[in-house]
Protein backbone atom coordinates (compact mmCIF):
# COMPACT_ATOMS: atom_id res chain seq x y z
CA UNK A 1 0.00 0.00 0.00
CA UNK A 2 2.68 2.31 0.73
CA UNK A 3 3.99 1.45 -2.27
CA UNK A 4 1.58 2.50 -4.42
CA UNK A 5 0.76 5.82 -2.70
CA UNK A 6 4.21 6.90 -3.29
CA UNK A 7 3.88 5.94 -6.93
CA UNK A 8 0.63 8.08 -7.07
CA UNK A 9 2.10 11.35 -5.30
CA UNK A 10 5.46 10.54 -7.55
CA UNK A 11 2.83 10.62 -10.44
CA UNK A 12 1.21 13.84 -9.47
CA UNK A 13 4.46 15.69 -8.95
CA UNK A 14 5.88 15.26 -13.17
CA UNK A 15 2.74 17.16 -13.97
CA UNK A 16 2.42 21.38 -13.17
CA UNK A 17 -1.78 20.80 -12.79
CA UNK A 18 -3.66 18.65 -10.46
CA UNK A 19 -7.40 19.32 -12.10
CA UNK A 20 -7.51 20.31 -15.89
CA UNK A 21 -10.15 20.51 -18.46
CA UNK A 22 -9.41 19.27 -22.15
CA UNK A 23 -11.43 20.92 -25.46
CA UNK A 24 -11.57 18.25 -28.34
CA UNK A 25 -13.56 19.79 -31.19
CA UNK A 26 -15.89 17.33 -33.55
CA UNK A 27 -13.54 17.62 -36.25
CA UNK A 28 -10.72 16.25 -34.58
CA UNK A 29 -12.26 12.63 -34.62
CA UNK A 30 -13.03 12.53 -38.25
CA UNK A 31 -9.33 11.42 -39.08
CA UNK A 32 -9.65 11.35 -43.08
CA UNK A 33 -12.90 11.33 -43.19
CA UNK A 34 -14.99 13.91 -44.42
CA UNK A 35 -17.77 13.54 -42.05
CA UNK A 36 -18.44 11.38 -38.47
CA UNK A 37 -16.23 9.68 -36.13
CA UNK A 38 -13.29 7.53 -36.69
CA UNK A 39 -12.60 4.79 -34.48
CA UNK A 40 -8.66 4.58 -34.67
CA UNK A 41 -8.95 8.39 -34.58
CA UNK A 42 -10.69 7.90 -31.01
CA UNK A 43 -8.73 5.42 -29.70
CA UNK A 44 -5.54 7.40 -30.44
CA UNK A 45 -7.01 10.51 -29.03
CA UNK A 46 -8.13 8.64 -25.81
CA UNK A 47 -5.00 6.83 -25.25
CA UNK A 48 -3.63 10.60 -24.97
CA UNK A 49 -6.46 11.21 -22.54
CA UNK A 50 -5.28 7.91 -20.75
CA UNK A 51 -1.87 9.17 -20.52
CA UNK A 52 -2.69 11.76 -18.61
CA UNK A 53 -4.72 10.26 -16.44
CA UNK A 54 -2.41 7.83 -15.66
CA UNK A 55 -0.26 10.86 -14.00
CA UNK A 56 -2.89 10.99 -11.46
CA UNK A 57 -4.21 14.15 -13.49
CA UNK A 58 -8.12 14.91 -12.37
CA UNK A 59 -9.45 15.15 -16.02
CA UNK A 60 -12.58 16.56 -17.63
CA UNK A 61 -13.27 16.61 -21.38
CA UNK A 62 -15.61 19.39 -23.33
CA UNK A 63 -16.12 18.06 -26.93
CA UNK A 64 -17.72 19.64 -29.77
CA UNK A 65 -20.20 18.15 -32.52
CA UNK A 66 -18.54 20.16 -35.83
CA UNK A 67 -18.04 16.45 -37.22
CA UNK A 68 -21.44 15.78 -37.33
CA UNK A 69 -23.73 18.86 -37.70
CA UNK A 70 -22.55 22.54 -36.72
CA UNK A 71 -25.34 25.24 -35.64
CA UNK A 72 -23.96 28.23 -37.17
CA UNK A 73 -23.55 26.10 -40.36
CA UNK A 74 -27.21 25.44 -40.47
CA UNK A 75 -28.20 28.61 -39.52
CA UNK A 76 -26.21 30.21 -42.80
CA UNK A 77 -27.97 28.09 -45.12
CA UNK A 78 -31.87 29.26 -43.36
CA UNK A 79 -32.34 27.25 -40.58
CA UNK A 80 -33.71 28.94 -37.40
CA UNK A 81 -30.48 29.47 -35.21
CA UNK A 82 -31.66 28.43 -32.00
CA UNK A 83 -32.75 25.16 -33.75
CA UNK A 84 -29.61 24.85 -35.28
CA UNK A 85 -27.46 25.08 -32.54
CA UNK A 86 -29.59 22.73 -30.41
CA UNK A 87 -29.00 20.63 -33.03
CA UNK A 88 -25.07 20.76 -32.59
CA UNK A 89 -25.65 20.00 -29.10
CA UNK A 90 -27.11 16.79 -30.11
CA UNK A 91 -24.21 16.08 -31.95
CA UNK A 92 -21.82 16.93 -29.07
CA UNK A 93 -23.89 14.07 -26.90
CA UNK A 94 -23.20 11.41 -30.08
CA UNK A 95 -19.56 12.19 -29.89
CA UNK A 96 -19.42 12.28 -25.81
CA UNK A 97 -20.87 8.44 -25.78
CA UNK A 98 -18.45 7.42 -28.22
CA UNK A 99 -14.97 8.98 -26.62
CA UNK A 100 -17.01 7.72 -23.16
CA UNK A 101 -17.20 4.10 -24.81
CA UNK A 102 -13.94 3.79 -26.01
CA UNK A 103 -12.34 4.75 -22.65
CA UNK A 104 -13.93 2.54 -20.69
CA UNK A 105 -12.92 0.04 -23.16
CA UNK A 106 -9.40 0.88 -21.50
CA UNK A 107 -10.08 0.60 -18.07
CA UNK A 108 -11.25 4.18 -17.04
CA UNK A 109 -14.42 5.08 -14.99
CA UNK A 110 -16.00 7.71 -17.08
CA UNK A 111 -18.83 9.90 -16.89
CA UNK A 112 -21.28 11.84 -19.44
CA UNK A 113 -22.91 14.43 -18.04
CA UNK A 114 -25.67 16.51 -20.18
CA UNK A 115 -26.33 19.89 -20.04
CA UNK A 116 -29.75 19.20 -22.16
CA UNK A 117 -31.98 16.18 -19.49
CA UNK A 118 -31.31 12.87 -20.97
CA UNK A 119 -31.39 10.92 -18.21
CA UNK A 120 -31.80 7.29 -20.75
CA UNK A 121 -27.86 7.90 -21.52
CA UNK A 122 -26.36 10.73 -19.63
CA UNK A 123 -26.19 12.25 -15.96
CA UNK A 124 -27.65 15.74 -16.21
CA UNK A 125 -25.04 18.36 -15.34
CA UNK A 126 -24.67 19.45 -11.74
CA UNK A 127 -21.32 20.90 -10.80
CA UNK A 128 -21.29 19.29 -6.97
CA UNK A 129 -21.41 15.99 -8.80
CA UNK A 130 -19.53 16.84 -11.86
CA UNK A 131 -16.47 18.02 -9.11
CA UNK A 132 -17.25 14.81 -6.86
CA UNK A 133 -16.84 12.10 -9.56
CA UNK A 134 -13.31 13.90 -10.58
CA UNK A 135 -12.21 13.54 -6.99
CA UNK A 136 -13.14 9.96 -6.90
CA UNK A 137 -10.93 9.26 -10.38
CA UNK A 138 -13.50 9.25 -13.11
CA UNK A 139 -13.32 11.00 -16.56
CA UNK A 140 -16.04 13.48 -16.85
CA UNK A 141 -17.28 14.53 -20.25
CA UNK A 142 -19.49 16.99 -20.90
CA UNK A 143 -21.91 17.18 -23.71
CA UNK A 144 -24.56 19.61 -25.26
CA UNK A 145 -22.05 22.63 -24.62
CA UNK A 146 -23.76 25.20 -22.11
CA UNK A 147 -27.61 23.97 -22.81
CA UNK A 148 -28.06 27.15 -24.86
CA UNK A 149 -28.16 28.36 -28.07
CA UNK A 150 -25.71 31.04 -29.52
CA UNK A 151 -23.00 30.13 -26.81
CA UNK A 152 -19.99 27.65 -29.10
CA UNK A 153 -18.63 24.76 -27.46
CA UNK A 154 -15.14 27.15 -26.65
CA UNK A 155 -17.63 28.91 -24.41
CA UNK A 156 -18.53 26.26 -22.55
CA UNK A 157 -15.15 24.60 -22.08
CA UNK A 158 -14.05 28.09 -20.54
CA UNK A 159 -17.77 28.00 -18.67
CA UNK A 160 -17.05 24.30 -17.30
CA UNK A 161 -12.92 24.77 -16.44
CA UNK A 162 -14.44 27.46 -13.99
CA UNK A 163 -16.98 25.63 -12.53
CA UNK A 164 -15.04 22.95 -12.04
CA UNK A 165 -12.25 25.04 -10.40
CA UNK A 166 -9.37 24.00 -12.87
CA UNK A 167 -5.56 24.89 -13.07
CA UNK A 168 -5.76 24.75 -16.82
CA UNK A 169 -7.70 24.38 -19.75
CA UNK A 170 -5.80 22.83 -22.50
CA UNK A 171 -7.21 22.57 -26.28
CA UNK A 172 -6.52 19.80 -28.28
CA UNK A 173 -6.12 21.21 -32.09
CA UNK A 174 -4.72 19.90 -35.66
CA UNK A 175 -1.67 21.55 -35.12
CA UNK A 176 0.88 22.39 -32.53
CA UNK A 177 -0.26 25.77 -31.07
CA UNK A 178 -1.23 29.03 -31.92
CA UNK A 179 -0.26 30.12 -35.10
CA UNK A 180 -0.10 33.92 -37.18
CA UNK A 181 -2.35 32.47 -39.72
CA UNK A 182 -3.70 28.87 -40.68
CA UNK A 183 0.19 26.66 -40.93
CA UNK A 184 -2.13 24.34 -43.86
CA UNK A 185 -2.30 26.69 -46.04
CA UNK A 186 0.46 29.40 -45.28
CA UNK A 187 3.99 27.89 -44.84
CA UNK A 188 5.40 31.37 -43.56
CA UNK A 189 3.29 31.63 -40.35
CA UNK A 190 4.74 31.58 -37.34
CA UNK A 191 4.35 30.11 -34.43
CA UNK A 192 3.32 31.49 -31.02
CA UNK A 193 4.93 30.27 -27.65
CA UNK A 194 3.14 32.59 -25.65
CA UNK A 195 0.26 35.13 -25.53
CA UNK A 196 -1.54 37.32 -23.48
CA UNK A 197 -5.34 37.09 -23.48
CA UNK A 198 -5.06 40.77 -24.58
CA UNK A 199 -2.96 39.62 -27.48
CA UNK A 200 -5.37 36.68 -28.80
CA UNK A 201 -8.20 39.28 -28.77
CA UNK A 202 -6.49 42.19 -30.20
CA UNK A 203 -4.50 40.38 -33.26
CA UNK A 204 -8.22 38.31 -33.85
CA UNK A 205 -6.43 34.97 -33.49
CA UNK A 206 -8.85 32.32 -34.11
CA UNK A 207 -8.18 30.21 -31.31
CA UNK A 208 -11.23 30.39 -29.21
CA UNK A 209 -14.23 32.49 -29.45
CA UNK A 210 -13.90 35.82 -27.53
CA UNK A 211 -16.14 34.52 -24.52
CA UNK A 212 -14.09 31.75 -23.74
CA UNK A 213 -11.23 34.33 -23.66
CA UNK A 214 -12.26 36.62 -21.38
CA UNK A 215 -13.99 34.52 -19.16
CA UNK A 216 -10.47 32.89 -18.81
CA UNK A 217 -8.40 36.15 -18.29
CA UNK A 218 -11.41 36.89 -15.81
CA UNK A 219 -10.54 33.47 -13.91
CA UNK A 220 -7.37 33.47 -14.12
CA UNK A 221 -7.18 29.95 -15.96
CA UNK A 222 -4.06 29.33 -18.27
CA UNK A 223 -4.74 28.24 -21.78
CA UNK A 224 -2.44 25.75 -23.35
CA UNK A 225 -2.96 24.84 -27.12
CA UNK A 226 -1.48 21.39 -28.33
CA UNK A 227 -2.07 19.15 -30.96
CA UNK A 228 -4.24 16.19 -30.04
CA UNK A 229 -2.88 13.94 -32.65
CA UNK A 230 1.19 14.36 -31.78
CA UNK A 231 1.57 11.02 -29.54
CA UNK A 232 2.41 12.52 -26.10
CA UNK A 233 2.31 16.13 -26.66
CA UNK A 234 -1.08 16.16 -23.93
CA UNK A 235 1.01 14.47 -21.20
CA UNK A 236 4.35 16.79 -22.21
CA UNK A 237 2.58 19.99 -22.61
CA UNK A 238 1.14 19.68 -18.55
CA UNK A 239 5.04 18.69 -17.61
CA UNK A 240 5.97 21.75 -19.17
CA UNK A 241 7.39 20.27 -22.36
CA UNK A 242 6.88 19.97 -25.86
CA UNK A 243 5.56 22.05 -28.58
CA UNK A 244 2.42 24.29 -27.63
CA UNK A 245 1.59 27.58 -27.14
CA UNK A 246 0.16 28.76 -23.16
CA UNK A 247 -2.14 31.55 -23.40
CA UNK A 248 -2.12 33.50 -19.49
Amino acid sequence: MAAKASLKVARKAQSRYKRVLLKISGEALMGDQQYGQDLATLRRICEEIKSVRDLGVELCLVVGGGNIFRGIAGAAQGMERASADYMGMLATVLNALAIQNVLEGMGLDTRVLSAITMTEVAEPYIRRRAIRHMERGRIVIFAAGTGNPFFTTDTAAALRAVEMRCDAMFKGTQVDGVYTADPKKNPRAKRFDKLSYKDVLTKDLKVMDAAAIALARENDIPILVMSIHTKGAFADALRGKGTYTIIE
